[in-house]
């Protein structure tokens, strides 16, 4: 039986097949529906369990009863199809596709179907608690089981029993659902209203999911989308600027061969990625003002190297001179199928009317011939979501509020680029909760969006331009003022922005980095026990003012307001954009629903004067023996990666697959993530920006094994 709708899990009692749909849309890990069929009943309706107030009028059982579900049922179900059959009939399911099924049946002594179902192969799920499925009657209390079927496997269920799990085929962008349990609307992308300034609103907050999985990555606690309930405060953190910058400054002929001499040595948004097969960074950066992109690598991310490149012999040079790389990024692609295509770049040259271009490359090296691609501002600039692996297209557009951000995305990323005027639709500006900077008091404006997959969510920087205009700046010889403030995104397109304060910020004053701050594509780089955020900065050159007489500069673009540009880094706890606080007073933080398919609890806590314990409860808040706080071993001491364990035991195995609430009680410490880990090592499986040393690919499958690599490539942390 298919049907082109979104596939939730779904439910039947007599001969109801409840399936677990909802996670087919997991990372491999996860727990994924089977997909089945009934044969004779083909054009049978599909209904779902919903706590939705427009879907509860139809959540009727059976297509000759008039029996229906009660609205109190186990979040577990909430979101899941079942087909509408006759309560008569024994239907034969036949398995299509292997996957997880569950089942429910009547637990009442007088009418226990669990001997039949088990003899299917169906185990008790202990942890959910029985419950009224419809009616008064004590017989229609029933138990969930569950069972993982084969393709080709076919079977009957008792009379009075509920057997479930299928998959429905949809539309691959038409309610997609994510691997956080958030469901996007049927429209995507949305419309957004730019006619106010009024921050706009954030779905997945307002109407969370009832059950969240959280088998990808750390969960971080940015925003309240994992929080049912707290008494502890939120705080959030900022890098902190290293005291050596720049790491990276203009040195060679090429950075000092910008537009009218402008030397320039850092990213605009560039790339700086992890090699694993290579261990060392490599990093792409401007060199020059809007004259080229070079490539430098480094084996620490502080000493960089710049190779001698076949391109132009005697110069790190990666891209030709009739190339002007007004705005661009680099993004190195993990899966990409095409090896050719292991690199990717997305360049819009200067010039009001320039097309953006797209370049592809094996080794980050040889780039080859550019792709024409469709039109946009300049500043524009691209990222991968693989969340839902897409490429998105950050385009500079213009709105009431100045300078704005436009959204275009695609699967593949050279036909994406070939978007159509009228294709990318509004996005991001800034709004009124960005403030101006009271040393200028110009209307803050949206200037660049960059992104990147980190852990469990997309992490972004808001470039917001305070001004002034660029004419006020040139004749001073001097660079704009931006800065730079996180973003969290976890459907990849709405952004929760909780903190404005600047996370990195123009100084204002005569140093390296007086103006003009700009954010590298991929964000940060993970270093064991901290994230490094590389960072472009312009010191100015006032000796290029535009509108002096001896000097005959007639464009901004040609003075000192761009010049004398270099890189840094700025440091941050991992995980550390915010903490969930507790002083002397214990206090305890208590997770919505999840799910998961791992065996260790891991925390990221700061705690040498405190302590942190956890227990697992059920869908009644019962704690879940023996993962209660009475039998948790207490968590001090400072580090990014603990893990919590139980006397009588530490693998959450039992767990596995159920919905359980995480509660967690803190005293005089900072608690950041926790993750449920599939091992020992604490990996998290989840994404990790620019990558760094130990880990083998975007994804955190080592843990452990990463601080161990830091420490051996630098010891001592600067």
């Amino acid at each position: 039986m298919h049907f082109k709708r979104t596939p939730y899990r779904s439910t039947l009692l007599n001969s109801v097949i409840l399936g677990s749909a909802l996670l087919s849309a997991f990372p491999a890990a996860a727990r994924t529906g089977a997909k089945i069929r009934v044969p004779g009943a083909e054009s049978a309706r599909v209904c779902m369990f919903s706590s939705d107030g427009t879907l509860k009028k139809s959540m009727f059982l059976f297509s000759d009863r008039g029996f229906k579900a009660l609205e109190k049922f186990p979040g577990l179900l909430d979101g899941c199809f079942y087909y509408e059959l006759s309560i008569k009939a024994a239907n034969t399911y036949e398995c299509l596709e292997p996957g997880e099924l569950y089942a429910l049946a009547p637990v009442n002594p007088k009418v226990n179907r669990t001997a039949a179902l088990e003899k299917l192969g169906f185990a008790r799920l202990s942890a959910i608690e029985p419950f009224q499925l419809f009616g008064e009657n004590p017989a229609d209390v029933v138990g969930v089981f569950s069972k993982t079927v084969k393709a080709g496997e076919a079977f009957q269920p008792p009379v009075w029993s509920v057997i479930a799990g299928f998959t429905l085929e949809r539309p691959p962008k038409s309610g997609e659902l994510l691997y956080n349990g958030i469901r996007l609307p049927r429209e995507w992308p949305p419309r957004i209203d730019w006619s106010t300034n009024a921050p706009p609103a954030v779905p997945y907050l307002d109407h969370p999911p009832k059950l969240i999985p959280i088998n990808l990555g750390r969960q971080l606690f940015v925003d309240d989308f994992l929080i049912e309930r707290t008494d502890l405060t939120r705080e959030y953190h900022h890098p902190t600027k290293y005291e050596q910058n720049p790491v990276l400054k203009p040195e060679t002929a090429i950075e000092h061969s910008g537009i009218n001499g402008l030397s320039v040595a850092g990213p605009k948004s560039g790339g700086l990625w992890w090699n694993p097969a290579k261990r060392l960074f490599e990093f792409w950066y401007e060199a020059g003002w809007v004259s080229t992109i070079a490539y430098a690598t480094s084996r620490d991310g502080l000493a960089w190297e710049r190779p001698n490149l076949p391109l132009k012999p005697g110069t790190n040079q990666i891209l030709p001179d009739t190339v002007k790389p007004d705005s661009w990024t680099v993004v190195r692609d993990y899966r990409a199928t095409d090896p050719k295509q292991a690199y990717k770049i997305f360049l819009r040259g200067g010039g009001a009317r320039d097309r953006a271009r797209a370049f592809v490359s094996e080794d980050g090296i040889d780039w080859g011939a550019p792709v024409e691609c469709g039109t946009t501002g300049d500043r524009s600039t691209m990222f991968y979501n693989p969340f839902r692996n897409v490429w998105v297209y950050s385009l500079r557009w213009g709105s009431p509020g100045g300078r704005s951000r436009a959204y275009w995305e695609h699967e593949d990323f050279l036909q994406g680029m070939q978007w159509l005027p009228d294709e990318p639709l509004p996005w991001a500006r800034a709004d009124s909760l960005d403030l101006p900077d009271p040393r200028i008091g110009d209307t803050p404006q949206l200037y660049n969006l960059d992104a990147v997959a980190y852990e469990s969510l997309m992490l972004g920087f808001f470039e917001i331009l305070h001004g002034p205009p660029n004419d006020i700046n040139a004749a001073k010889g001097l660079p704009k003022n931006t800065g730079l403030t996180f973003a969290y995104s976890r459907d990849g397109f709405h952004w929760h922005r909780p903190d404005r304060t600047m996370a990195i910020n123009s100084e204002q004053r005569a140093v390296w980095d007086r103006g003009y701050v700009q954010s590298l594509g991929n964000i940060c780089v993970v270093r064991g026990d901290k994230l490094w955020f590389y960072y472009i900065g312009f010191a100015g050159d006032e000796s290029l003012k535009m509108g002096d007489p001896k000097l005959n500069i007639k464009s901004s673009m040609h003075s000192g307001l761009y010049g004398n540009a270099a890189t840094g880094v700025a440091f941050l706890r991992r995980d550390g954009f915010a903490s969930l606080n507790a002083g002397a007073t214990p206090g305890t933080v208590t997770t919505r629903p999840v799910t998961f398919s791992g065996r260790h609890l891991f925390v990221n806590v700061d705690a040498p004067a405190g302590a942190l314990t956890a227990e697992a409860v059920d869908m009644y808040g019962k704690p879940v023996a023996p993962f209660t706080f009475e039998n948790c071993v207490p968590v001090s001491g400072d580090s990014t990666l603990a893990q919590l364990r139980w006397k009588g035991g530490d693998d959450l195995t039992p767990l596995a697959g159920r919905a359980v609430r995480f509660r967690f009680k803190l005293t005089n410490g900072k608690l950041y993530a926790f993750w449920v880990s599939r091992d020992a090592s604490g990996r998290s499986d989840g994404y990790v920006a620019g990558g760094g040393p130990g880990f083998t690919c975007d994804l955190d499958t080592v843990g452990a094994a990463s601080l161990e690599a830091e420490a051996k490539l630098l010891p001592k942390q600067p």
